[in-house]
């Protein structure tokens, strides 16, 4: 299977251009829930560059600290990246981590929004439904390279993956779980699962549960597809993979029940009616005080006292010879 072509002297490679598209698509969806929640929806397409520049950059300094065995094995070591530096950049050779992807943008979405004066926590809540498209059209890039794939398989949709891109050890084995195909359907259905919970409980939802929510989902869906794969990346013993997704989905999960329950976030709980954020303003009292000329019986009885004590009564009154008499008809 080709994995590009060429243009003169240039390689577009369809794994780049699949990326690029997922990532349109996702900041496409996020324009509309952008707007959706009364923000500015061009504001998405600012943020872009931030995210794909933060998430490639992090997305590659991942797969340097934690390669996979089969790397490892063709000595892609950490070691062999930090004493040949240059090779880092060459991110078409040995590939990129999406737990690396998703720090890097977070942190470039992070700096954007201390730039720009924007809540990072709105905005992280926005982009994570259209981020898990973005992933979703991605892992084809995976399918197009003939990489990630499960453990082997005879099921009807198991994938033939070619004698060149098998792993040591499975070369008489054809056929494997398609894990690209796993992924990607399970996190279209958990941004489904995101944009109903943003709409339907609205109401009920602080800054930031949509981004926990997804730091739930998606990594539950990683944790359990690592127990097909083949490929795992070993650090100390332990494939680091599922056991950071692992730990995240714990403490994210943890995070959103404890805010929703014994201590929740200091600022007001946040109702969003048809986009409005309403946490600052003050509760309107209903109870209309009295106005200065308007004296309640109690203040009268005391104010005539006091005229009378003070030897000042009558003298609002007008006398007999001072009232004005008009014809009757």
């Amino acid at each position: 299977m080709p994995q590009g072509f060429q243009i003169g002297p240039l390689t577009i490679r369809y794994y780049a251009l699949i990326i690029l598209t997922g990532a349109l698509l996702g900041a496409w969806l996020s324009s509309v829930e952008a707007k959706r929640r009364g923000k500015d929806g061009n504001l998405v397409w600012d943020i872009l560059p931030w995210l794909l520049v933060g998430g490639i950059i992090g997305a590659r300094l991942w797969h340097v600290f934690t390669p996979s065995a089969s790397n490892a094995a063709m000595g892609l070591t950490t070691k062999y990246y930090l004493t040949h530096p240059l090779q880092i950049l060459m991110i078409w050779n040995g590939g990129l981590g999406i737990p690396g992807a998703i720090i890097g943008g977070a942190l470039a979405l992070l700096i954007y929004c201390r730039a720009t004066k924007q809540k990072f926590l709105e905005w992280a809540d926005i982009i994570a439904p259209g981020l898990l498209i973005g992933q979703a059209v991605g892992r084809w890039g995976n399918f197009i390279n003939q990489e990630l794939y499960g453990s082997p398989s005879n099921l009807p949709w198991a994938i033939t993956i070619s004698p060149a891109y098998r792993l040591p050890g499975f070369e008489t084995v054809s056929k494997y779980h398609p894990l690209f195909l796993y992924e990607s359907l399970l996190n279209l259905v958990a941004a489904g699962v995101l944009l109903l919970i943003g709409r339907k409980y609205k109401e009920k939802l602080y800054k930031g549960d949509i981004f926990l929510l997804y730091l739930v989902l998606y990594p539950t869906i990683r944790f359990g597809l690592e127990f097909l794969r083949l490929d795992p990346s070993p650090v100390a013993g332990f494939n680091i993979n599922q056991t950071i997704m692992g730990i995240v989905a714990l403490v994210s999960a943890a995070l959103l029940i404890v805010r929703h329950t014994i201590h929740p976030p200091k600022y007001a709980q946040e109702l969003e009616i048809e986009g409005i954020d309403i946490s600052d303003m003050q509760p309107i009292n209903h109870e209309e005080e009295p106005r200065d000329e308007e004296l309640t019986t109690a203040e009268e009885d005391d104010r005539r006292d006091d005229i009378e004590g003070s030897g000042l009564a009558g003298l609002d009154e007008p006398s007999p010879e001072d009232e004005t008499h008009f014809p009757e008809d």
